[in-house]
């Protein structure tokens, strides 16, 4: 059992992390656009040629905001291939919380209460989280631990927790090679990631 972190420390850690979002944002919003576009066919690239997508047919992703990396040339990839893929949607009633929606080429998007398109919440259209083969998740920064620093608003790591160990989900963050650091200030709700992919590389972590 681990003890508790004390009181005085806590701003610490905070600090550090809202300065540390704050500088890897920066990095990735200064990209050019034609970075941005040789990283969104390169990131494409890396993940179909390895072996996570062939076996998976209900994969999650995210359309990009504030630099992150572009995820449509994926996404159009995924499309050919005949995957279903979904969008994270806000929870309407139960805040902090995503749903995960159908998205296909026809698929009216409207921006959310943080300007991120979205589409429209449908019963009809919804995937629980626990039935997604592949979840692909954006993130501000990474270590070489596979800690993942979201944008502050805890919105993955509250979904992600409803999988149990043992899920089938296969949980990937996708991030530009800069927003690797050297180290990402732990808090104890974070889930580490066991994949991330970058242009560069993929990640695995044990």
């Amino acid at each position: 059992m681990t003890t508790a972190t004390p009181n005085s420390a806590l701003p610490d850690t905070t600090s550090q992390r809202q300065q540390l979002r704050k500088i890897t944002r920066t990095k990735r919003q200064q990209l050019s656009a034609e970075a941005q576009q040789q990283a969104a066919t390169d990131l494409a690239a890396k993940v179909l040629a390895s072996n996570i997508i062939a076996p998976g047919q209900h994969i999650a992703l995210y359309l990009a905001n504030d630099g992150e990396l572009d995820t449509y040339p994926l996404i159009q990839a995924l499309w050919q291939l005949g995957k279903s893929v979904y969008l994270p949607v806000l929870h309407p009633f139960v805040a902090g919380y995503l749903l995960f929606v159908r998205y296909d080429k026809d698929t009216l998007l409207y921006p959310n209460k943080f300007g991120i398109p979205e589409p429209l919440l449908a019963c009809h259209r919804l995937m629980p989280v626990q039935q997604l083969d592949i979840i692909f998740t954006p993130l501000v920064a990474f270590d070489a631990a596979g800690n993942r620093l979201g944008m502050g608003g805890g919105f993955y790591d509250r979904t992600l927790s409803q999988l149990s160990p043992d899920s089938h989900s296969q949980v990937i963050g996708l991030a530009h090679n800069c927003q690797q650091v050297d180290a990402v200030p732990g808090e104890a709700w974070d889930i580490p990631l066991k994949q991330i992919i970058t242009p560069a590389k993929y990640w695995v972590f044990s």
